[in-house]
C-alpha cells in the first residue's frame, strides 16, 4: 500500500517539475525574443547610397554612411569618335576679368547734403513764406520773418554808435574818435553774430531806421523735408525750424549677400536702372561698405553715390543696382568645360591623340560664358569644352569596371572603310619589358590573310595618369614609327619614369584611322 502511494507521489512530483521546467523555458525564450527585437531596434541603421540619412533611436545618433563619389580614370577616345559625339577643345587662358553683381537697392537722402535752418536769437515768427513740406526753395529766397527784442536792441545800438561816430568826426580830437569807432564795430559785429544778412545791415545804415522784424533767407537750395516754423510761434536758437536736403546728389543702399562682399571695394563703378524710366541708366560709384550684416537676410548694405539731375531718383524708390567688380587677372575657361556634379567639379584635360585626363578643379564666379578656375588647371592646357557629360560617363564606367586601372580597349575605333582589310598588330619593345629611359618599339602589321601591310602611318603613345598624392603630374610620350618594309615598323621612345603605362597603337591609312589597339605595360627603372 505504501509502495503504491510513493509511486503516485513520485509521478505527481515529476509532472509538476516538468510543468515548471516548461514554464521556465517559455518565459526565458519569450524574454529572449523580446530582448533580441529590442536590440535589433536599437542597432544603428546604416543607409547606403547618395541619399543616406542619419537615424537617432533612444537618444543615440548614428551617422549615415554615404557612398563615395565615383572615381574617374584616364581614358582615350579615337579622334573619329570624339568628332562623332561632338567634343570640342578650348584653351585655359589667363586674362583680366570683370564681373557684374546684380542686386536690389533703395534711394535715400545724401546725409552730407542736409541743412538745418535755425536762428541765433530768440523771437516770435511773424510770417511764413516756405510753408509746405517738400517745397523747393532756392538759396537766398525768404523763408519767414521774425520779431526779436534782442535783435531790435542790437540794431538800435548800431544806429546810436554810428550817430556818435559822425558827431565825433566833426570834433576830431583825442580818444573820443577811437572809442566811437570801436563801439560801431562792436555793434556791427553783434549783428553779424546774430547772422543778420549783410543786405539788412546795409539797409539799416541807409535808412537809419530800425526794422521791427527781419526776413530770414534760405542758406541753400533744396527741398524742405521737415518744417517747424509756424506763425506766432516763439523760437529759441536751438529750435530746428527747417530740415532741407539737396537732392541733386543722392545715396543708394544696395543689399549685397555676405558671400559677395569681399569682392567689392570703395570706388567700384556702379549703374542704376529704374522700372519707371526704361532705357535710362544712372552711373555712380561705391562710397562705403557698411560694417553690419542683416541677421534675417544675411546681406550687407553697400552705400553708393549717384548724381541726380532733375531729381529723377526719389528717396524711397526701389532700383536695380549693377556693380562692376574688377577681379584682376584670373585663370578662366568656358563654363561648359567644367562639369558640376554637386560633390565635385571636373574638367577633362586633353593631352592629344584622344588621351583625356579627368582633373578635379575648384571654381570661382561665373562671368558671362566663362568661369574662373581657382585651382586644378594651368594656363595653356587644353580642356574638353563640349560633350564632357558623355566623356565623364565613360570615365566613370571604366573606373567601375577596371578598378581604377588604365582603361583597355574602351574606345571603339571608327569602322574601317570597306576597301581596307582587317589588320593584326604585333607589338614588342626592346628591352622587354620597357624601362625608364630610351626604348626601341617594334610593330608588325599583317592582314587577315597573313600578308604584311605596308604604307601605313603607325603611332605609339605611352600615357600615365597624374598621381596628386605623390605630387606627380600626368606624363605622355609618343613616337611615330618608321616603315622598315615587310610590314615592320620601328621607332625609339624615351620614358620619363617606370611604372604602369597605358599604351595606344594607332594605325592610319590615307588620313583615316584603320585600327587601334590598347594595352598596359609595366616599365622598370623606378619612378
Amino acid at each position: 500500500m505504501k509502495t503504491r502511494f510513493y509511486q503516485i507521489a513520485l509521478g505527481v512530483a515529476v509532472t509538476i517539475c516538468l510543468l515548471l521546467a516548461a514554464a521556465l523555458v517559455w518565459v526565458l525564450y519569450g524574454h529572449r525574443i523580446i530582448f533580441h527585437s529590442a536590440a535589433e531596434s536599437d542597432s544603428p541603421v546604416i543607409a547606403r547610397g547618395p541619399e543616406a540619412t542619419a537615424h537617432a533611436m533612444h537618444g543615440q545618433k548614428y551617422a549615415a554612411e554615404a557612398s563615395p563619389a565615383p572615381a574617374l580614370a584616364p581614358l582615350q577616345i579615337s579622334p573619329q569618335r570624339l568628332q562623332e559625339i561632338g567634343v570640342t577643345i578650348a584653351e585655359v587662358q589667363n586674362k583680366d576679368v570683370d564681373d557684374e553683381l546684380q542686386v536690389p537697392g533703395n534711394v535715400d537722402v545724401n546725409e552730407q547734403r542736409l541743412t538745418y535752418v535755425q536762428t541765433r536769437f530768440p523771437g516770435w515768427i511773424q510770417k511764413v513764406y516756405a510753408n509746405a513740406t517738400y517745397q523747393y526753395v532756392r538759396k537766398g529766397q525768404p523763408m519767414f520773418s521774425i520779431y526779436s527784442p534782442e535783435l531790435v536792441s542790437s540794431e538800435q545800438e548800431y544806429l546810436l554808435a554810428r550817430q556818435n561816430q559822425k558827431s565825433f568826426d566833426q570834433d576830431a580830437h583825442g580818444t573820443a574818435v577811437k572809442e566811437s569807432g570801436w563801439l560801431l564795430k562792436a555793434a556791427e559785429e553783434r549783428l553779424r553774430q546774430f547772422d543778420v544778412p549783410q543786405q539788412e545791415i546795409d539797409n539799416l545804415e541807409q535808412t537809419g531806421k530800425v526794422r521791427r522784424e527781419i526776413e530770414i533767407n534760405s542758406p541753400v537750395s533744396g527741398y524742405i523735408l521737415e518744417r517747424n516754423a509756424l506763425p506766432n510761434a516763439y523760437v529759441q536758437p536751438e529750435t530746428k525750424l527747417y530740415t532741407m536736403a539737396d537732392l541733386s546728389n543722392v545715396w543708394v543702399y544696395a543689399n549685397v549677400f555676405q558671400n559677395d562682399i569681399s569682392r567689392l571695394k570703395p570706388g567700384d563703378p556702379a549703374e542704376v536702372t529704374v522700372d519707371a524710366y526704361p532705357g535710362r541708366t544712372f552711373r555712380g560709384r561705391v562710397d562705403q561698405i557698411l560694417p553690419q550684416v542683416d541677421n534675417t537676410t544675411r546681406t550687407v548694405r553697400v552705400r553708393l553715390v549717384f548724381s541726380n539731375p532733375g531729381v529723377v531718383l526719389k528717396p524711397g524708390m526701389f532700383v536695380n543696382v549693377s556693380i562692376h567688380v574688377r577681379l584682376g587677372r584670373q585663370l578662366v575657361v568656358p563654363s561648359s568645360a567644367v562639369l558640376h556634379s554637386g560633390m565635385r567639379s571636373v574638367a577633362f584635360v586633353d593631352h592629344g591623340d584622344g588621351n583625356l585626363e579627368p582633373r578635379m578643379v575648384e571654381t570661382g564666379p561665373q562671368i558671362d560664358d566663362s568661369i574662373v578656375v581657382l585651382s586644378g588647371l594651368k594656363a595653356g592646357e587644353r580642356v574638353v569644352q563640349s560633350a564632357n557629360f558623355l566623356v565623364d560617363s565613360e570615365a566613370q564606367l571604366q573606373a567601375a569596371m577596371q578598378g581604377f586601372s588604365p582603361a583597355a580597349e574602351q574606345s571603339t575605333p571608327s569602322a574601317p572603310a570597306a576597301s581596307e582589310p582587317k589588320l593584326n598588330i604585333e607589338f614588342s619593345t626592346e628591352p622587354s619589358p620597357p624601362r625608364k629611359g630610351d626604348n626601341v618599339l617594334h610593330v608588325k602589321l599583317t592582314g587577315a590573310d597573313g600578308a604584311p601591310v605596308t604604307g601605313a602611318n603607325v603611332q605609339v603613345t605611352f600615357f600615365m595618369a597624374a598621381m596628386p598624392a605623390m605630387g606627380m603630374a600626368a606624363m605622355r610620350s609618343a613616337a611615330t614609327l618608321q616603315n622598315k618594309g615587310d610590314g615592320r615598323y620601328e621607332g625609339s621612345l624615351s620614358l620619363a619614369s617606370g611604372g604602369t603605362w597605358k599604351v595606344t597603337i594607332t594605325v592610319r591609312r590615307n588620313g583615316q584611322t584603320v585600327t587601334m589597339q590598347q594595352l598596359t605595360l609595366d616599365a622598370t627603372g623606378g619612378m
